[in-house]
């Protein structure tokens, strides 16, 4: 393809990629590397599909996610009030770099290495209450509970204020058409409880990572009122609502995967590595948070104007046979070591040694306490969260 080859304008059926997202994926990805779309919510974007393209994408300095350097009637994603929207999602260096200082050593991996015993406590508690149900449903019983659980810990959430949380995230990530003011009331209230909770710990400070954020802000003035707000959004949100889904999906993957299920019991200590094949092969993220160029690019040999919206699909990359082999295959003895699932460039996920280790031991303890464990419907009857940026169960129900 030539630099000036234009790209397919291709109609994108919602009820269609909700229900099999891969294959409409591959469908695209074969026909072209980059597509012209309008997507679910009917605003047009540029649809990027192939590996090399994706990756090389993810880290070009050209591909803004701030929001200034969009044009306007295109898709932007989350509309949030300022005091939510100034996250490290919507920024590019050199904001990004001096925010993502601030919060990064929260999450280096010998910090999130200190964790394993307690989010393993955790996980058994969890394991604990259900154990004598006999029956349960992981979302709701197991894989929601624990991020949430995990992250606010670490950022010093009151136990009494969390279950309220999980419903603002649900009704932002996947809002339900037949009532839309439910985004918007979600919003509202993530707001006033932020605030609340940011006025408490400048009141009260703890040994915990919003305290921390709280003396940056008011001591050392290397954040504003905003940054500070949306950074503590972005925390909470990022890390409940990717890991809960990279949990669930990757239960589910292992339950309909009997010979690979057996293998990972036989030999339990093969999960660590496993969770990046689980992760690519179905992530909870099938695309990236959508960017801006601020030039005229090239892109899979298709140019985009500068301003308009560029989704990048992890989904259709981590499929796409000329970077896996026999890509729509499970397989624990793949090296899915260049996954893009958690990023890739400096956008790379802060949270991911979490996210990794979370998986880890929440596929580890469920496996060892339930030698049962099996899926309680047929898999065609499972219900996917309508979301095109988030790809997640809304129930999982099994026996053990």
């Amino acid at each position: 393809m030539s630099p000036t080859t234009p790209a397919p304008q291709t109609a994108v059926d919602p009820a269609e990629l909700l229900a099999d997202p891969y294959a409409v994926y591959a469908r695209l990805r074969e026909a072209g590397p980059v597509h012209r779309i309008t997507g679910t919510d009917g605003l047009p974007a540029w649809l990027v599909t192939r590996y090399d393209d994706v990756r090389q994408a993810l880290a070009d300095p050209r591909l803004a996610l701030d929001k200034r350097h969009a044009k306007p009637g295109g898709y932007h994603g989350l509309a949030l009030p300022p005091a939510l929207d100034a996250n490290l999602l919507n920024m590019d260096p050199p904001d990004h770099t001096r925010i993502r200082r601030l919060v990064v050593k929260a999450f280096t991996p010998r910090r999130i290495a200190l964790l394993r015993e307690p989010v393993r406590e955790a996980a058994d508690a969890l394991l604990d209450a259900i154990a004598p149900l006999g029956r349960a449903d992981l979302i709701a019983a197991y894989a929601g509970p624990l991020p949430i659980t995990v992250i606010c810990d670490l950022l010093g959430v009151a136990e009494s204020d969390r279950p309220d949380f999980r419903v603002w995230t649900d009704a932002l990530v996947a809002p339900d058409p037949a009532r839309p003011q439910r985004a918007k009331e979600a919003v509202r209230s993530l707001l006033g409880y932020l605030a609340a909770l940011l006025a408490s710990k400048r009141a009260d400070p703890a040994d915990d990572l919003l305290s921390d954020l709280v003396a940056v802000r008011d001591e050392e003035d290397r954040l504003s009122e905003d940054e500070l707000m949306s950074l503590a959004f972005l925390v909470l949100f990022a890390g409940y609502e990717n890991t809960v889904h990279l949990i669930g999906n990757a239960a589910l993957t292992l339950l309909t995967h009997p010979e690979q299920l057996a293998e990972v019991r036989a030999e339990p200590g093969r999960l660590g590595d496993a969770v990046g094949e689980l992760a690519r092969y179905d992530g909870p993220v099938p695309l990236a948070i959508r960017r801006f160029p601020t030039e005229d690019i090239t892109v899979g040999g298709v140019g985009i104007p500068a301003g308009e919206t560029v989704l990048l699909s992890l989904a259709a990359a981590h499929r796409d046979p000329r970077r896996f082999a026999d890509p729509d295959r499970f397989d624990l003895g793949r090296d899915a070591s260049g996954h893009l699932a958690l990023g890739h460039g400096i956008h790379y996920c802060l949270g991911a040694p979490l996210a990794r280790l979370e998986t880890e031991i929440a596929l580890a303890a469920l496996l060892e306490r339930f030698p049962r464990l099996a899926l309680d419907v047929a898999p065609d009857a499972l219900l996917w969260r309508p979301s095109m940026r988030s790809r997640g169960l809304r129930e999982l129900p099994v026996r053990y």
